[in-house]
């Protein structure tokens, strides 16, 4: 609901003081002004009719203080219309006080030098005309003799004509006059000595009413803008209350100056008023003059009283949009910085993990201090506004009951976001306590176990390698206080508000795989106690059984932050336990034939250890793709960050990135949770591949973007914002090492393949290791291939519909054509182009290879397409005049003849022979084309040979040498001939 301007102690005061001032212009009182209503004359309104001076208010005063009004000789006299004479009567009576013309009026009317007739009429339309209280009427009668005697003759016969309510005196001289009233109130005419100049009166009364009528339309103009301001409602809003006061001060401003204006009119007539009496201090003063400087004075303390008044009305009206000013700024920062908290909020909510490895509790950690970093920018301006709120409050701000509950809800908002942080930082603190338990007993567990594998056997035949071996063994277990889990039962209580079902599961896991290495401690204890107490004939020692290594868990998760271009060392780290087994237990086989159950127990352990390292590096990719994706894909949105991203950034997060997000999502809900399953049969980890194998696709499309990626990244890499993200993320490699994890780990994966291949060669999932090792290889082929078609430029179709590509390669081509100039010919024979074939089931292409200039993918080249042959008219011949690197690629019957020689010999035929392909009727061609299996009569392989004939003497001749042979004939289905 909108508000009041200002409040109404102030107004009413004011508005009190504005109707004081409303009376006429030349009354200085209240009841002057009532008196001055019922008569609205001023001397500007019969200004003609005073300058013509037939009568006139001197300032003289009778013995008991009555006005004077002198009616001087004047001829016209009877001339002077009614109206006029009654205006100016009306005007002259309204001067005085109301005191004084309470009092009465003395009349002295000057008719020395007029005749009778003029004097009984003069007389007798004065007394009729005379609007206010008479006292006496004084009429000096004509001085000559016979107007005299006339007079004297005349007014005693004609008294009764004369009959007023106030005596008439008609006096023969001036002296007599002067015994009725005093010299020093008559004016010199009639022989007094009151100074009186009629025109100055005249413009002082005019300045003087004049003065009177501004200082009432100043006061009536203060009045209305202090209701105009009294009756304004408070906007609701910063910009209209802002407006709002900018208005009214300028409307005030313009006030004063009026107001100011009034005042110095004032002064300067005052100081008019004063001017004989300083210019001569013998000069005496009247009654009315007096009067004038004691109502011009009047009119200036009102004037300051209304300026007085009129501020501290302002200033209340002033304090009171300021105040509704801060209002509106405070509640709009107060939404603004409320909706900010709830998205906090909402966003802390998610925070629900507590990470499933010790790294991973890491990262949660370090993404909540970013979050509280991030969030604190909020935090802090709501704590700066609830101060602000306060102070408002201090200074007794009209809202206090608006302000003060937003102030408790931003405090109470800040509290819940520091209390969640803390509640939040404590869960994964705890977190991290027991992934760090976790993994000290997962490292002590796996350090036992090589100490068991490396134990070797020949030693422990003796009593004293027995007893060597068992020090050993109790040494190690000395060690177990520290590193191993106590009580399982202890760890539930402790840990209770983390333990979800999943890590609930990975403590059960660890424990019971600290249970299955003490098992098998104990065996080797017992066994080797038996050998150290008798030694009667040799006996080897019981080594763990496989069963027992395959029940326990092994997800070790370690270490595995570090990115897989600088990891060589941790990786190294990791290996060296299992590689130095793997060393041991070899030269234990070498010195003693070591059993069966050795070598499948040792084969177990490197098994185990490579699906460590899968799982570790897995996991560290996962988490390093979120930290990108986090910290630097998410932050692209952030507004808080805009400022700091270049313009050549913008909308390009999905060029830059890519589908990372796609490969994450991936390997975060769905590889590696399978990767998981398989960690106590890590021989079986081919099926995970080989299930998943058409997911692996996203990758070429990564791959493909590569470039472009790398381009950009080129073209900004110092962005503050990069800078500012790696700062924040505590990375100490810059975007472009992480923007290159996903090319490193989908070739990653063929090298840990290939390693639990050789450790699996007789277990259940070799098959289907070897089978994702190839399918991987095949993804990576297609991938490598993908990169170069995407390089072709300057072909008019589309590569799509020329079926599959089979391969790929850069050769040397000569031309040898049937039509042709022959020093064409023979140039073109002697002089070969490097051109870069591409085979797809339906064509050839050939393209020149041309290096671009730049680093990295920018130096990648680009194929600049140059001819295509149709594979339903090529023929092949092979071992072109002995060179077995030669092969022919004939077009039409020989019209157009390419002579190939490859820059090195490629294992193509091997990779061909898994591709059954076929060269047959392309769909759209015309009825020229040939199927070349329905029109050949006969094939003949001889060696690494292979020709075939077509009807019309054609003669292709194939070689599987090139791989390209080796194609063709896959697709012939020949049979070699004696």
């Amino acid at each position: 609901m909108a508000e009041k301007g200002a409040s109404r102690g102030p107004m009413r005061r004011f508005w009190s003081l504005s109707r004081k001032r409303r009376g006429a212009p030349g009354c200085p009182k209240p009841d002057e002004i009532m008196h001055q209503d019922i008569v609205p004359l001023c001397a500007a309104d019969i200004q003609e009719q005073l300058k013509r001076r037939f009568a006139y208010l001197s300032g003289g005063r009778g013995q008991d203080g009555s006005p004077v009004i002198t009616f001087p000789d004047y001829p016209a006299f009877s001339e002077i219309p009614d109206k006029e004479f009654q205006s100016v009567m009306t005007y002259l009576t309204s001067i005085p006080s109301l005191q004084d013309a309470g009092i009465g009026f003395i009349l002295v009317i000057d008719r020395r030098q007029d005749k009778w007739t003029s004097v009984k009429a003069s007389v007798l339309r004065i007394a009729a005309s005379f609007p206010a209280n008479l006292q006496l009427v004084l009429v000096l009668r004509p001085t000559g003799f016979f107007q005299r005697t006339l007079s004297e003759i005349a007014f005693k016969f004609n008294r009764d004509d004369f009959k007023m309510k106030v005596p008439v005196i008609m006096l023969s001289s001036v002296p007599e006059l002067h015994g009725y009233i005093d010299k020093s109130q008559l004016t010199e005419d009639l022989g007094g000595t009151l100074d009186y100049c009629h025109s100055r009166w005249l413009c002082h009364r005019t300045a003087i009413e004049s003065f009177a009528l501004m200082v009432k339309q100043t006061a009536q103009m203060l009045q209305s803008f202090g209701t105009e301001l009294a009756e304004t409602e408070l906007p609701n809003d910063v910009q209209s209350t802002s407006s709002v006061l900018s208005t009214h001060t300028e409307k005030k401003d313009k006030a004063k100056e009026d107001l100011q204006l009034a005042l110095k009119e004032g002064q300067r007539l005052l100081e008019s008023l004063r001017e004989p009496l300083a210019e001569s201090s013998a000069h005496s003063v009247n009654q009315d003059q007096l009067d004038s400087q004691a109502t011009v004075q009047r009119l200036l303390a009102q004037l300051n009283e209304t300026e007085a008044a009129f501020d501290e009305f302002w200033a209340k009206h002033q304090q009171k949009l300021e105040q509704c000013l801060q209002l509106r700024h405070f509640e709009q920062g107060f939404r603004e910085v409320k909706a900010t908290l709830d998205t906090v909020s909402q966003k802390i909510a998610t925070f629900t993990d507590v990470g499933n490895s010790l790294a991973h509790v890491e990262h949660l950690l370090r993404s909540l201090a970013s979050f509280e970093e991030k969030s604190s920018v909020a935090v802090e301006r709501a704590q700066a506004l609830a101060q602000q709120g306060q102070q408002l409050i201090e200074n007794k701000h009209y809202a206090v009951d608006s302000i003060h509950p937003k102030c408790e809800e931003l405090q109470h908002l800040c509290h819940q976001f520091a209390t969640e942080i803390g509640r939040r930082r404590g869960l994964l603190s705890k977190s991290r306590e027991l992934h760090g338990l976790l993994e000290t007993s997962m490292k002590w567990c796996d350090e036992g176990i090589y100490l068991l594998a490396s134990q070797p056997v020949d030693k422990c035949q003796s009593q004293d390698g027995a007893e060597a071996a068992l020090q050993e063994i109790e040494k190690f277990l000395e060690t177990g206080v520290e590193n191993k889990i106590q009580e399982l039962s202890k760890i539930y209580k402790e840990y209770e508000t983390i333990l979800n079902p999943d890590l609930l599961d990975h403590v059960q896991k660890v424990f019971q795989k600290q249970e299955s290495m003490h098992e098998m401690f104990h065996r080797r204890q017992a066994s080797l106690k038996k050998l150290a107490a008798k030694q009667t004939r040799p006996v080897q020692p019981v080594a763990p059984r496989p069963e027992a290594l395959t029940k326990s868990p092994c997800p070790s998760p370690g270490s595995w932050r570090g990115s897989e271009n600088s990891g060589s060392e941790g990786s190294a780290l990791r290996r060296g336990p299992y590689r130095r087994a793997k060393s041991e237990m070899s030269e234990n086989r070498q010195g003693r034939g070591s059993s069966t159950g050795d070598e499948e127990e040792g084969l177990a352990i490197l098994r185990r250890h490579v699906m460590n390292e899968l799982l570790d590096t897995e996991r560290a990719y996962v988490e390093e793709l979120l930290s990108v994706l986090e910290g630097y894909a998410a932050e692209m949105e952030n507004p808080l960050m805009t400022h700091l991203i270049s313009t050549g950034l913008h909308n390009k997060k999905d060029v830059l990135f890519g589908n990372m997000e796609e490969i994450y999502h991936f390997h975060n809900r769905v590889f590696l949770r399978e990767l998981e399953r398989c960690t106590d049969c890590p021989e079986l980890v081919g099926r995970c591949f080989l299930e998943r194998m058409e997911d692996f696709q996203i990758y070429e499309k990564y791959c493909q973007n590569k470039p472009r990626s790398e381009s950009l990244w080129r073209q900004c890499s110092d962005c503050p914002f990069f800078q500012e993200c790696q700062r924040k993320l505590d990375h100490k490699l810059s975007l472009d090492s992480y923007l290159l994890k996903p090319v490193q780990r989908i070739t990653k994966y063929q090298l840990l393949l290939k390693e639990m291949l050789k450790y699996s060669r007789n277990c259940e999932g070799a098959e289907d290791l070897q089978e994702a090792l190839s399918s991987i290889l095949g993804i990576l082929k297609a991938v490598n291939d993908s990169m170069h078609l995407i390089a072709i430029t300057g072909y008019d179709g589309n590569l799509s519909d020329l079926g599959k590509l089979l391969m790929q390669g850069s050769f040397s081509v000569w031309t040898d054509h049937k039509k042709g100039h022959t020093k064409v010919k023979e140039l073109a024979r002697f002089k070969p182009m490097q051109r870069h074939l591409f085979l797809h089931e339906k064509a050839v292409l050939f393209c020149k290879k041309r290096e671009e200039n730049g680093e990295g993918y920018e130096k990648a080249p680009s194929y600049s397409y140059k001819q295509s042959l149709n594979m339903t008219a090529v023929g092949i011949t092979e071992n072109v005049k002995g060179d077995a690197k030669k092969f022919e690629i004939w077009y039409n019957a020989r019209e157009e003849v390419y002579i190939v020689q490859a820059l090195c010999l490629l294992p193509w035929v091997s990779d061909l022979s898994r591709i059954q392909g076929e060269v047959g009727r392309d769909p759209g061609a015309g009825s020229d084309s040939r199927d070349l299996r329905s029109c050949t009569p006969g094939l003949r392989r001889r060696g690494l040979r292979l020709r075939a004939w077509f009807p019309g003497g054609e003669v292709l001749a194939l070689s599987s040498l090139s791989g390209w042979g080796a194609e063709l004939s896959c697709g012939l289905g020949t049979e070699p001939f004696a």
